[in-house]
């Protein structure tokens, strides 16, 4: 199977590069230029926006840089409200994630990723924000507003981002301030579910070379589900953040950018369900279905308290042979949320009556902070080349807290509580360089050593019980992992609109420790490392005078001693698989076929098949990798006409397709879900009185309902769905 796939790429390659590219010879120059000057004037109107990506660490524009790349542009970020890293999520095909709860999401990219949100753990699909790697998922907290772009990196980045990431990286990048304008804009949105939303920035040059930035943004609304127990709603938000940016250049070559910013979130715990039972547990008997996704019965409305703030440092400067760059950072978070796992209450009398009440949640206090000195060539530099050392450091103390109430298990209610207090030390040294070899055919490539130090101290004893494991313990162990890295390829511009590439990668994600053990052993015995290599043709074309875009992308991928995250007796449970194997294939269109009218296109094909797995003498080899939907479609379409004066009118919508996929490993009922269909649409009435503009827009129009996580614990699979049909009118003022 592997070398039928792997000639396919290589025949579809040349193919695909016979028909699309043709000989680069003066005649097609002749050719193209007389098609240029053929075309139309509303032709050049329409060409696709231009992406400014900085996917190599440096900046180039979409269509030119030889990397998988999905990127939401500051205008589109705004108009279909993508604020959150949920709203990234639905919207890249080849991208899903496990939301339970959204404050600590488990991102997975091409069917790479991890469910290990332990002390000693690392995600194997990261998030930065202006470079800066965030290492817990509950850090991964900011609000979308003010954001020059998004940027989704597909498949190991081995050598150039932050910690060394397996499965794929999330760029944020913030607006920065601008040194030449007075700019600023406020935003409000009022919805259904009492949806009130406010945000603002203001851009405030000074000195002639130095400028501030300041950005906030605060967003709330009512509980998507009731509580007919309580007699309210839960599930709700409120979050409020803040940014402020400092940027100057003090001399002609100095570049100097500081960042503070912090959130803060407070809401109601996730509205969990029972859902199916397990029929050879007796302890199914006792509690009451539901899957009414609008309605739960928890006997404890939960809460989600979260705090984070942070600090960036950034200094660059140019000298004669290249451009220095240091950069540092430090971030804190301050993490809890509790919960009714079960969704059910103790009352006979209720409809949400279980005779089994399991509650918990999560605490944590984490401490991150990295330092990224590099060298890189200037621009104008024939060879494109950068070199560097990065150091992460992490102390993060985390407790996960089981609390269960029933006669039918003990006569008084008891807590359990997991506490891991864990600290890792990364240092990484790296370098990679792009080299023209003519003006059609470049060679690239980079390497990258990284070293990992971990050490956890990890007990139970402050718990009435070991409820899920089989002992109390107190232990604490030290592991070290290192690994090389390395990305190589090569670039051919077969014609000005036309690239082709390929690449071979590899991408490391260290070993760790568990932190819900069973006994002592098992929390000093470490799980091992995780390797990616991934091989990858791609083509990225421009048609009709850059009115349209299409770019292609074949991939296989081969996955060693993956790390496999496991729901048992209610404890995450992560080891390593043998081997799996991904492959697939990825398209993009972009086109403008008529004067407003604009239409894309995003499809995902994801393959992801274990090789070798076998765990507790069951052997999953042939499985499907969890979490990891084979077929992935977004259709998107806008039309704006002009109306009066300035004014223009813009109709859009967005519909999203995910194939079935599974929340286990084994692939087996009931934690599986079904394909989803979400729709989403918008009316924006821009440019009128004095830079206002109003939009009426809606999400999940259909009302889709899908399950979000779902898990098995003590006779029954409980679980939490999606947000249900929301709308709303967002009115925007700009200077």
């Amino acid at each position: 199977m592997e070398s039928r796939f792997k000639n396919g790429v290589a025949v579809a390659a040349l193919l695909t590069g016979a028909m699309l590219a043709g000989p680069f010879v003066p005649a097609a120059h002749a050719q193209d230029a007389a098609r240029e000057d053929a075309a139309s004037a509303d032709t050049e109107n329409r060409r696709v926006d231009t992406i400014v990506v900085t996917a190599q660490r440096r900046s180039e524009t979409l269509q030119d840089v030889p990397v998988t790349v999905t990127a939401f542009g500051a205008e589109l970020i705004e108009e279909a409200r993508i604020q959150q890293i949920d709203d990234v999520v639905t919207r890249t095909p080849g991208l899903s994630f496990d939301a339970f709860p959204a404050s600590q999401p488990r991102l997975y990219i091409r069917g790479i990723g991890s469910s290990d949100r332990g002390a000693a753990g690392d995600p194997s699909a990261a998030v930065f924000i202006d470079e800066i790697y965030l290492g817990r998922p509950a850090a991964i907290a900011f609000d979308a507003f003010d954001v020059e772009r998004i940027e989704v990196l597909k498949g190991p980045q081995g050598t150039l981002y932050g910690r060394n990431v397996v499965g794929g990286a999330i760029n944020v990048i913030t607006h920065r301030p601008e040194l030449d304008a007075f700019d600023a804009a406020l935003s409000a949105t009022v919805g259904n579910y009492g949806r009130l939303d406010g945000a603002g920035y203001l851009n405030l040059p000074f000195a002639e070379d130095h400028a501030l930035r300041i950005s906030a943004s605060s967003r709330s609304h009512d509980g998507y589900v009731e509580n007919l127990y309580l007699g309210r709603d839960v599930d709700d938000e409120g979050t409020t953040s803040a940014r402020l940016q400092y940027y100057g250049e003090p001399t002609s070559d100095m570049r100097i950018h500081l960042t503070v910013d912090g959130t803060r979130d407070r809401a109601t715990g996730s509205a969990n369900h029972v859902l199916e039972l397990d029929a050879s547990d007796p302890l199914s008997n006792f509690y009451s279905q539901n899957f009414d996704p609008d309605v739960t019965y928890g006997s404890d409305p939960g809460y989600l308290d979260r705090d984070t703030f942070g600090a960036r440092a950034e200094i660059a400067n140019d000298f004669s042979f290249g451009t220095l760059t240091f950069l540092a950072s430090y971030r804190d978070l301050d993490y809890s949320f509790r919960y009714d796992f079960d969704g059910g209450n103790a009352d006979p009398t209720s409809p949400g009556f279980n005779g089994v009440n399991i509650g918990g949640g999560n605490d944590e206090t984490s401490e991150m902070s990295s330092q990224e000195i590099r060298l890189s060539s200037l621009p104008d530099s024939e060879i494109d080349w950068v070199v560097g050392v990065y150091h992460y450091n992490q102390q993060v103390l985390r407790a996960d807290i089981l609390e269960l109430d029933s006669a039918l298990i003990a006569p008084i209610p008891l807590t359990e509580i997991y506490l891991a207090d864990a600290t890792l030390d990364s240092y990484a040294a790296f370098g990679d360089a792009t080299v023209p070899l003519s003006e059609r055919w470049a060679l690239f490539g980079g390497l990258r050593y990284s070293t990992d130090e971990k050490t956890q101290h990890a007990f139970n004893t402050d718990s009435d019980a070991p409820l899920r494991g089989d002992e109390f313990f107190d232990v604490t162990a030290s592991v070290d992992f290192d690994a090389w890295t390395f990305r190589a390829g090569a670039e051919f511009q077969a014609t000005p609109d036309d690239l082709f590439y390929a690449t071979v990668s590899r991408g490391y994600k260290s070993g760790g420790l568990n932190d819900t053990a069973v006994d002592a052993i098992d929390a000093a015995t470490p799980f091992g490392s995780e390797t990616a290599t991934q091989y990858e043709i791609g083509q990225k074309s421009t048609f009709f005078n850059g009115s349209m875009t299409w770019n292609n992308t074949l991939y296989y991928m081969d996955y060693s001693d993956l790390q496999t995250s496991q729901t048992v007796d209610g404890r995450n449970i992560t080891s390593n698989a043998g081997k799996a194997h991904i492959q697939g294939y990825e398209t993009q269109l972009v086109a403008n076929p008529a004067d407003g009218l604009s239409v894309s296109l995003a499809y995902a094909y994801t393959d992801a098949i274990f090789d070798d797995f076998v765990e507790g003498g069951v052997d999953y080899s042939g499985n499907q990798i969890s979490r990891s939907p084979k077929h992935e479609l977004t259709l998107g379409g806008s039309y704006t006409t002009p109306l009066v004066d300035t004014w223009d009118l813009t109709v859009a919508a967005e519909y999203r397709y995910a194939s079935e996929i599974f929340d286990d490993n084994n692939n087996l009922p009931p934690e599986y879900r079904d394909p989803t269909h979400f729709l989403d649409a918008r009316v924006i009435l821009d440019n009128f009185d004095n830079g206002m503009s109003v939009s009426l827009w809606g999400k999940n129009l259909t009302d889709e309902r899908t399950r979000t996580f779902q898990g098995g614990f003590l006779g029954a699979n409980f679980g939490a769905f999606n947000p249900p049909r929301t709308y709303g009118l967002t009115v925007t003022w700009r200077h």
